[in-house]
């Protein structure tokens, strides 16, 4: 725990709570700058999209050095996915487009498609994620219309659970590896039924051994840094 800026410098790691809609680097960049004007390296460990909400470890100062660490630990989510529809980016940031019935999908063939999703897989990130493809992130090219051939990626799917079946609603949780987009499985999940789903909510609760339970959230922590800076008078 930190007592002190300095401690921030010597190296801490912060679990922190990624708000709705907040981008992985807006939470950086928040926690950077509340340290101003000392300049402190700052960064995460392992991209949360801006509509998912959950466990993201931020690193300072010498604790920056880890970040490959922390990032290649094994991830857990849960979240809940819409069948019947798919979207351009896999999850809400855009229109549903293609439509599908789902009234013939039993639970049975539900549960049934997760075994495929076992082990080691093949899977095709995301057109609108933040690869880079010569030199530019994949989004950038996607929202100009640009085609892109993308690269199949090995993952691992160590758990797959559905947790609740409400149609077209379906609650999930997930173990996996690093590099696995949710929005892809989620995705072709809904392949897998002949089907179509799309992402509608998202939450990291754990990343290594670190747990969602233990976050903080970000302008908690940024009060506490503010509180450090400027020490009330005795």
């Amino acid at each position: 725990m930190f007592n002190s800026i300095q401690d921030f410098a010597d190296g801490q790691l912060l679990l922190v709570n990624k708000p709705y809609k907040w981008t992985s680097f807006d939470v950086v960049g928040k926690i950077r700058n509340s340290f101003k004007p000392l300049k402190l390296k700052v960064g995460h460990a392992g991209t949360l999209d801006p509509l998912a909400t959950g466990l993201l470890i931020i690193c300072t100062g010498k604790m920056t050095k880890q970040i490959d660490t922390f990032q290649a630990e094994e991830k857990e989510y849960t979240g809940t996915m819409v069948l019947g529809s798919t979207t351009p980016t896999y999850d809400l940031e855009s229109e549903p487009e293609k439509k599908f019935e789902v009234d013939h999908l039993t639970n049975e063939q539900i549960y049934a498609a997760c075994a495929q999703f076992m082990g080691e897989i093949q899977q095709y990130p995301p057109a609108h994620s933040a690869i880079k493809v010569d030199g530019e992130r994949l989004y950038e090219k996607a929202r100009r219309g640009e085609e892109v051939e993308l690269k199949a990626r090995t993952v691992t799917i160590n758990e797959f659970e559905l947790t609740r079946i409400e149609l077209p609603e379906v609650d999930f949780r997930v173990v996996c590896s690093k590099g696995t987009y949710i929005r892809s499985l989620v995705n072709d999940f809904g392949k897998a039924l002949d089907n179509g789903a799309y992402m509608s909510r998202l939450r990291r609760t754990r990343s290594g051994n670190f747990k969602i339970e233990d976050a903080h959230e970000v302008m908690e922590l940024v009060g506490k840094i503010r509180e450090l800076k400027e020490p009330k008078a005795e």
